[in-house]
Parts: C-alpha cells; structure tokens; sequence
C-alpha cells in the first residue's frame, strides 16, 4: 500500500510540475540598427629594404702569358749555343734557354712575388639588405551591436554576425512566482 501511495504521489507531482513550466516560442524584431564592434590587433611584420653601400676594391688576378718565357728561352739558347764550345756546347745552351725563359717571364708578367692588383678604376657598390620589425595595427570585426526593437521596447544586444533587417527572438513566458 505504501507503495501505491508513492506512485499515485510522484504521478500526481510531475502533473502539477508540467504546468508550471515555462512555453517558448520564437518571435521576430525588427532590427533597428546595426553597428560593428571593432578592434584594433597589432600585427608585427618584417620591413626590408636594400642599400647600396661602398664596398673595397676586388683582387683583379693577374693575367699571365707565357709569350715572354718562350721568347726569352729562343733568346737565352741562341747566346748560349754561341758562347759554348764542344762538349759544354749543349750545357751553355740549356742553361741560357732556362735564364732566357726566366728573363722573359719576367720581363712580360712581372716580378712573381708582386703585390696583388686591384681594380680601382670603378668604385665598387654592394647591395646590402637590411631588416627589422615594425609593429603594424589591423582591424578586425568581433562582433556587431544589433539594436531591435519588440513588443513596443527597444533592446541591445551583441551578436556575431549581422541578423539583417529582423533578428529571430525566443521568447519564454512563466508564471509569476510572487504571486
């Protein structure tokens, strides 16, 4: 018997409780203004640019020939094949062609332990690119104020999009419990 008093108890409590729940339905209000909520993001980007700055001479290497070697070892053989005599003919005139092609080398190309050139008769320029971060501001779109107005009030809300001319309203109604 306890027991079918509890059912028939619970049974009659949920009744009641169905009742005093809220109803919902949807309505719609006319949008009356609109007004995107915006802010400012800082947005840090890289600034390049080149510049064109003096750089030193460049080492121009050095041009060497042989024609001045083989010419003077023709010169050097030639002296050599006539200052010699007999057996010492072909020595003199093998060591007067190696002194001729020294000679002559050195004569066309230069002394072999000379400084190295440089070219100084155009100023040389190098392009240099340069860098650095500037703080850079973007606007961005969070979100819209949408005024509206319903049931003869006006409302504000905050929206992520922009409803348009009528915003879409659930409306709940529930009793009083003052009363």
């Amino acid at each position: 018997m306890k027991l079918h008093t509890a059912l028939l108890m619970t049974a009659l409590g949920a009744s009641t409780m169905a009742g005093v729940q809220a109803a919902e339905y949807e309505e719609f209000g006319r949008v009356t203004r609109v007004e995107p909520r915006v802010e400012q993001v800082r947005q840090p980007r890289e600034e390049c640019r080149t510049e064109y700055v003096q750089a030193p001479p460049q080492q121009v290497p050095q041009q060497r020939s042989a024609g001045g070697a083989i010419l003077g070892a023709v010169a050097g053989g030639i002296l050599g094949n006539q200052v010699g005599g007999g057996s010492g003919k072909a020595a003199a005139t093998a060591l007067g062609a190696v002194a001729g092609a020294v000679a002559g080398d050195r004569i066309s190309n230069g002394p072999s332990n000379s400084q190295p050139q440089y070219d100084s008769r155009y100023p040389q320029e190098q392009a240099v690119r340069r860098c650095r971060m500037v703080d850079s501001y973007e606007s961005r779109t969070v979100g819209y104020d949408v005024t509206y107005n319903y049931g003869g009030r006006s409302y504000t809300s905050m929206m992520s999009r922009d409803p348009g001319e009528r915003v879409r309203l659930r409306v709940s109604v529930e009793p009083d419990p003052r009363q």
